[in-house]
């Protein structure tokens, strides 16, 4: 892969040729914005949720003058609503957007090289690898588990997410789209209200450790993660060419 076809810009050389960083643009600005601000529904999302399925102790008095639970349930649609529209902008901007917006959403699964990423990187984490390679957007590991976990994570929470809110609207666009079918299929409401709240649960543990991995990589693979998300650039603090999946 050429620097021209990455856009890569080299900074910070210095004469005796000891410290060079190569700089890609990897996230556009729509991506980034989309990250935080579903970054920050999934926050209120689980939370609320948490919540939701473990309700706080009854408050003592008039309850219009407190509505806590109210306020917990309306949070918790409202995020649900961004998440929502901000998965159908990412996934349409997975075909309008660069080659590094359509990775997590159409993993190269069908390429040897990608599953020997996966092996190499498994084995980077559990530090049987001496060293990292270089990729100028995800990882095939972070690749693949982002598409399994949080694009289908995500859509199943959707749905069943849509699904339990059209129970309690009743009769109308999203029950018959969702609540229709899905809790048929599960059985019954109680059991879709169980799987939802354990999918919560999945989603916590994989943003943990997408958090711990991003710290960990920024770190040890001398490489901008955390940053690039702000910015859009990453950057190299070593020489080489990156590797492709």
């Amino acid at each position: 892969m050429s620097e021209a076809s990455l856009g890569t810009h080299k900074a910070g050389t210095h004469k005796a040729g000891t410290h060079k960083e190569e700089a890609v643009y990897v996230y556009e600005a729509p991506v980034r914005l989309w990250h935080w601000a579903n970054a920050a529904a999934i926050l209120v999302l689980c939370v609320t949720g948490y919540l939701i399925g473990s309700p706080p102790p009854s408050i003592h008095g008039e309850p219009s003058a407190h509505f806590l639970f109210g306020w917990i349930r309306f949070l918790h649609f409202s995020a649900g609503q961004i998440l929502v529209v901000g998965f159908v902008f990412r996934f349409y901007w997975s075909f309008v957007g660069n080659d590094h917006a359509r990775e997590i959403f159409r993993p190269p699964v069908w390429r040897k090289s990608f599953w020997l990423g996966v092996i190499h990187e498994i084995r980077w984490y559990a530090m049987l690898e001496k060293a990292p390679k270089k990729y100028s957007g995800h990882n095939p590991l972070a690749i693949l588990s982002m598409h399994v976990l949080f694009v289908w994570g995500t859509l199943f929470m959707i749905i069943t997410g849509l699904a339990l809110y059209g129970e309690g609207q009743g009769p109308g666009w999203i029950h018959r789209l969702f609540t229709s079918w899905v809790i048929p299929l599960f059985g019954q409401s109680q059991t879709v209200h169980t799987w939802h709240h354990m999918a919560m649960w999945v989603i916590v543990i994989f943003a943990i450790v997408h958090i711990y991995a991003a710290v960990r990589e920024d770190i040890m693979s001398r490489q901008s993660i955390i940053s690039s998300m702000f910015s859009g650039w990453r950057t190299f603090r070593d020489g080489g060419p990156t590797d492709e999946h």
